[in-house]
């Protein structure tokens, strides 16, 4: 149940505290006092969009903080599944900041908007006085159906089930889109891996061949040099061999006479052997090298065809060109696996099919074996608050297809009249008549479900009388099982609740504020007797008051 709440600088409110109990709390007030301000800040801890313009004028941000009291209620499965850490007494925090920026606590813990919408309904129903439009919903009435049929296991199971079916399902579409794109590329990709692949090509073989056909390419040059090398070898006159033969003779004359005379010698004998090796292995290169114009002709062809493909595709290397080559290799090895993923795709497909069928049946006759017992009861209440000729049938119809809440579509007809042909809510429904059957249907769920507490924001509209003494008594009797909280304008409402809060507006040098408090007895009965009759009521305007205080 709400226990607190607090609100900081929230549109006309600077600050408003409110301690709540178990059972019917009413809050009243003048048109434009600020209930619907509460209603916008309670908004806030659903998860609703925040506006920096919601801010108090001359303030930096807004603070809504409510503690619920949620022991009895078995929400700890929940808490655990949103990754958040439980409390039974559980504080939900929203921060709204002038830049427009928002963040949401849960017993001071940052969460998500996410998070905090799949948490907050358990915790609180709130009731606007825009949801009676919400009748004419199928999906609003389909989850009225769930509520009173308690069918949350069967509904989990359905929706694993068709979530895992629409995987398989758009896996399987997306495949057989690839599919049929390979097939439509088959042929450009086979060509391009053929091409590839009859190169044969080596990733160091260019730089290889370059380096061969520079050598061709000066083989005359590299020729005529060896060939003038080896005559500074060999020349007879000139040459130094014969040059360091005629020095080592010399050395050998002097020798005795010089110191190391032997060892220079020596030397000098050393250097003529390493250059007539010199000699011969350059003499041996130009006997050697030959110029071939077919192996030139033959590297300019492989060149030739290397630069063609890399240009082609795009790339610098050879090695890339390799690499493309086992894409366009692997490419089509995928082609030829998509059948059998396919098959295999639709085997399972038809398999969570068969699954989802058997959910959805379950789900489906559930539903169906509740639609009498809502009938009795929608009657019965209806009857209660001053329709006693309506009558009501609870249709479900099958869908076409699967939807993510199963194939069943729920409509609600209603007659408000002895001997009138059922309609659709949306057709013949009044005002009144919405507001009866709305609350008819809350009270429906809250007698077969486990909600901690409901706000109610004029649920009143359009009744008056005795059938708003009734519907206050409805009210009273939802209360003994959960807490509700009315906003309302009827005094017969009013005088039912347990608690009474009252709002207004309060104007200081500051600026208007809206501010709460909670009557006291003589409080509760002035501002009934208010509701009757207006300011300043008369003494029987408040005998009045009495009278609906204690029926």
């Amino acid at each position: 149940m709400l226990r607190h709440i607090d609100i900081r600088h929230y549109a006309l409110i600077d600050h408003l505290d409110m301690e709540l109990a178990q059972g019917f709390t009413v809050i009243t007030g003048e048109t434009g006092a600020g209930k619907s301000i509460i209603m916008g800040a309670l908004g806030l801890l659903m998860g609703q969009r925040a506006d920096a313009k919601s801010i108090r004028a001359g303030e930096t941000k807004c603070v809504v903080e409510a503690r619920f009291d949620i022991a009895a209620y078995g929400l700890a499965p929940l808490f655990e599944e949103l990754d958040l850490d439980y409390d039974d007494e559980t504080v939900v925090r929203r921060e709204i900041h002038s830049n427009g920026k928002s963040r949401a606590f849960v017993n001071d813990t940052p969460v998500s908007l996410s998070q905090l919408k799949s948490l907050a309904p358990h915790l609180i129903d709130i009731h606007s006085q825009h949801q009676n439009l919400l009748l004419n919903d199928s999906s609003f009435q389909l989850k009225v159906v769930d509520a009173i049929a308690r069918s949350h296991d069967e509904l989990s199971r359905y929706a694993a089930c068709y979530g895992e079916y629409m995987r398989v399902i758009r896996e399987l579409e997306s495949l057989r889109r690839q599919a049929q794109k390979a097939l439509e590329e088959r042929d450009f990709a086979q060509f391009q891996y053929d091409q590839l692949s009859e190169a044969a090509l080596s990733a160091t073989e260019q730089e290889e061949l370059e380096t061969e056909l520079d050598r061709l390419n000066h083989a005359e040059e590299v020729k005529s040099e060896l060939s003038a090398i080896s005559a500074r070898f060999d020349s007879d006159e000139y040459g130094l061999l014969q040059s360091l033969k005629e020095a080592l003779s010399s050395v050998r004359r002097i020798a005795r006479y010089i110191d190391e005379g032997e060892t220079l010698a020596a030397r000098v004998e050393s250097s003529l052997i390493e250059l007539r090796d010199l000699g011969s292995e350059f003499g041996a290169m130009y006997n050697d090298l030959e110029f071939d114009p077919e192996r030139k002709r033959q590297i300019e062809e492989r060149l030739d065809l290397i630069y063609t493909l890399e240009q082609k595709h795009r790339v610098k290397s050879v090695a890339e060109l390799i690499a493309l080559q086992e894409e366009f290799e692997a490419k089509l090895q995928r082609m030829d696996e998509y059948d059998s993923e396919i098959e295999e795709l639709a085997r399972q497909a038809d398999a969570l099919h068969a699954e989802l069928e058997a959910a959805a049946s379950a789900l489906s006759e559930k539903r169906r074996a509740v639609t009498g017992e809502i009938e009795d009861a929608l009657v019965e209440r209806l009857s209660y608050l001053g329709m006693p000729n309506a009558s009501c049938r609870v249709e479900v119809a099958e869908t076409e297809g699967y939807t993510s809440t199963g194939r069943d579509c729920v409509s609600f007809l209603f007659s408000a009249n002895r001997n009138t042909a059922l309609r659709p809510i949306a057709d013949i429904a009044s005002g009144g008549e919405i507001s009866r059957v709305m609350l008819c249907i809350k009270a429906l769920i809250a007698s077969k479900s486990e909600l901690p507490t409901i706000v109610l924001d004029e649920i009143d509209t359009g009744v008056s009388g005795e059938v708003a003494n009734r519907m206050g008594e409805m009210m009273r009797q939802m209360a003994e099982h959960m807490q509700v909280i009315t906003i309302t304008h009827l005094p017969q409402i009013a005088a039912r609740g347990a608690a009474h809060f009252k709002v207004y507006k309060a104007d200081t040098e500051e600026g208007t504020t809206s501010n709460i408090r909670l009557l006291t007895p003589e409080g509760r009965l002035m501002e009934i007797a208010e509701m009757l009759s207006g300011k300043n009521p008369s003494e029987s305007a408040i005998a009045n008051a009495r009278e609906l205080m204690g029926a």
